[in-house]
């Protein structure tokens, strides 16, 4: 299989803190690659590093086939970057900042670039000082797809974006980059456009790589198992894969990661009065992922109501 990304136990510090922490990744051609983690996890240290923007402290990666600190203009120029915040100069039109940007790359294509932006509703006399975010967020999606580029890193793009520009953004990118076969790796918080479009996903945490998997792997992997109990007990046997627990009067409710016969077993050991397992969406498979582990209590438990 080619890779367009490989990563060998890269690792970002600054100071003491180790923010990415010996990643390794593979990123294959032709793929949708869900980036994934809470705020700090290391996901835009990471593809900094990858763009040449900021040096690893150890390890090395290759984007391209190339060594990511020695990437050549060339080779730049087969890679398309969009950030979130999507900043233009504000003072120049649609049109200006086209032919701008069209100067830098000695490819380009015209017909992707006027599709993005019909898409939008841009104009090619608009000032991009009165472009809404949505917008916004196209034109920099135009200016980044029209270049034809290989490979696309796009780090939470549709932050600050409402649902409708959102879902516009989303189906230009897929659009375009799915007619050449152009590899994405997608950086974004919004799980439920990471579920729409990706192929497979990674989740750092604290700078450590967690997952790594197809997305309807991740997905069939974790599991809910709700036991309700006449006499409700006081502790828990050693379950392995248990991600969190909560108790609301008669019964428990367990989250799993690779739920299976060894649990299950001293799940039903334990003799509940019903036992009701369930398949969790990706977001909610997500945030039972990677928020803290153990019994979790309700914010309002045990606190009298307020008039």
């Amino acid at each position: 299989m080619e890779y367009v990304i490989e990563t060998q136990h890269l690792t970002r510090c600054f100071g003491a803190r180790e923010v990415v922490s010996s990643l390794n990744l593979k990123i294959p051609k032709g793929c949708i690659y869900g980036f994934l983690g809470r705020n700090g996890a290391g996901k835009s240290t990471t593809i900094r590093i990858l763009l040449g923007l900021l040096e690893p402290t150890r390890g090395s990666a290759t984007v391209l086939g190339e060594d990511c600190q020695m990437l050549r203009p060339e080779t730049r120029g087969r890679i398309g970057y969009l950030a979130e915040g999507h900043h233009v100069y504000e003072w120049m039109s649609v049109k200006e900042l086209r032919d701008f940007q069209k100067g830098t790359f000695g490819r380009w294509s015209d017909d992707v670039f006027e599709g993005v932006i019909r898409h939008f509703d841009l104009k090619p006399k608009d000032k991009a000082k009165n472009l809404s975010r949505g917008q916004r967020a196209g034109l920099c999606l135009g200016l980044t797809l029209a270049p034809e580029p290989e490979l696309l890193i796009l780090d939470d793009p549709a932050l600050g974006l409402d649902a409708v520009a959102r879902r516009s953004l989303l189906q230009a990118m897929v659009y375009v980059t799915r007619q050449g076969q152009q590899s994405i790796l997608f950086s974004s918080h919004m799980l439920s456009d990471v579920e729409r479009v990706a192929d497979r996903i990674a989740v750092l945490e604290g700078g450590i790589l967690r997952a790594e998997c197809a997305l309807d792997t991740f997905r069939d992997r974790i599991r809910q198992v709700a036991m309700t109990f006449d006499d409700m007990p006081q502790t828990l046997p050693a379950l392995p894969g248990l991600l969190q627990t909560s108790r609301t009067g008669s019964e428990i409710v367990l989250t799993f990661a690779n739920y299976g016969e060894r649990a299950a077993s001293a799940l039903s050991a334990l003799g509940p009065k019903s036992i009701t397992e369930t398949a969790l969406g990706f977001e909610d498979a997500f945030i039972a992922y990677t928020s803290a582990q153990g019994e979790q209590s309700f914010l309002l438990e045990g606190k009298e109501a307020k008039s």
